[in-house]
């Protein structure tokens, strides 16, 4: 079979190559169908995130997955199904999160990621999965299966935003979410979905992600200050701090579920802080997802528009040239690499 293999930090060591078939072993053996792409695996090939295999000088790349299972140990699975891996194991201790199967909450960092940190992804044209850590997709779903990942963080940041607001009895009703990428939209869904009057703020004025806002039913806004409303909840994807302060300023629950990364310092008004005091706010963090978010990100992609959901997958690259869907275009949303 081919997969794609990648050196953390160094981008010119990028190669497809041919490896042995994967042995089941009690897990699920399944045909890789497509491998979304999104700034995490940029920082692996390029900045040198992530941690090998131990042992390995090289890794197969790639944490947000689709594929079909060839076989299976259990009846929950069949062969045929539409399935997609989960990213994070627990640690072998385990820690207090980690023995409650709740591994994205894990305290002492010993947990390992496909794709990401200590374990192979799924850029490759069949891959292993237990069945514990495998989520079965409605057949219906196709290709927009793909977006499980990336909807089970979303759907971990409303689960949190849900939990926050209701230690203050507060009704929600609006939602304000700062950036239009694939995290933003999905977390824009969630929130019509919910029934809720919902904003997204982006800085492009035009293309394909004011469109897929107001196909939604949301409304767009290319300036955070145009935002007219008050806000119940605001879900901040882009990590910009002069956005997570309105965001803290507007909202009475933040989840943040954007990286800062590289940004120059900016002054913060320490008023900002007396607001979130003073009126009970709350400020949540959140990162990868457990299998309540997964089963929940399933479920919401299954009630989704077909239509608009294929409509944030923008590009397809071929596996023998994956190392294209590291250039983002104009206007992309979601790239991803066909395995087949």
């Amino acid at each position: 079979m081919r997969a794609a293999e990648v050196v953390p930090g160094e981008p010119d060591e990028s190669r497809v190559v041919d490896r042995p078939e994967p042995e089941a072993a009690g897990d699920l053996l399944v045909e890789g169908l497509l491998a979304g792409v999104c700034g995490t695996d940029v920082e692996i090939v390029r900045d040198g995130f992530g941690t090998l295999p131990p042992g390995r000088d090289r890794m197969v790349p790639f944490h947000e997955s689709l594929g079909r299972v060839i076989s299976s140990p259990t009846p929950d699975f069949a062969p045929g199904d539409l399935v997609v891996g989960v990213v994070r194991r627990p640690d072998p201790e385990p820690c207090p999160a980690c023995a409650v199967d709740a591994w994205d909450f894990c305290r002492n960092g010993r947990y390992t990621e496909r794709g990401i940190k200590e374990l192979d992804g799924y850029g490759a044209q069949r891959w292993t999965v237990p069945p514990k850590f495998a989520i079965a997709l409605d057949a219906g779903l196709g290709d927009a299966g793909v977006l499980t990942e990336p909807a089970s963080v979303v759907a971990k940041a409303w689960a949190q935003a849900e939990a926050a607001a209701a230690r203050t009895h507060l009704p929600v009703r609006t939602a304000l979410i700062t950036g239009a990428g694939p995290i933003g939209l999905l977390a824009a869904l969630l929130g019509v979905q919910r029934g809720l009057d919902v904003h997204v703020v982006d800085r492009v004025t035009d293309g394909r992600k004011p469109d897929l806002v107001t196909a939604l039913g949301a409304t767009y806004h290319p300036d955070v200050d145009r935002v007219g409303v008050d806000v119940d909840v605001a879900v901040e994807c882009t990590g910009v701090a002069p956005l997570v302060w309105e965001c803290a300023r507007r909202a009475s629950v933040t989840v943040l579920a954007g990286i800062a990364g590289e940004h120059d310092p900016v002054p913060l008004d320490p008023h900002v802080f007396d607001e979130v005091v003073l009126g009970n706010k709350a400020l949540v963090g959140t990162v990868n997802a457990g299998l309540p978010d997964y089963r929940a990100a399933a479920d919401a992609l299954a009630d989704a528009p077909a239509a608009w959901l294929n409509g944030l997958i923008t590009r397809r690259v071929p596996l023998e040239r994956f190392t294209e869907a590291f250039e983002k275009g104009e206007d992309d949303v979601k790239v991803v690499v066909d395995l087949a």
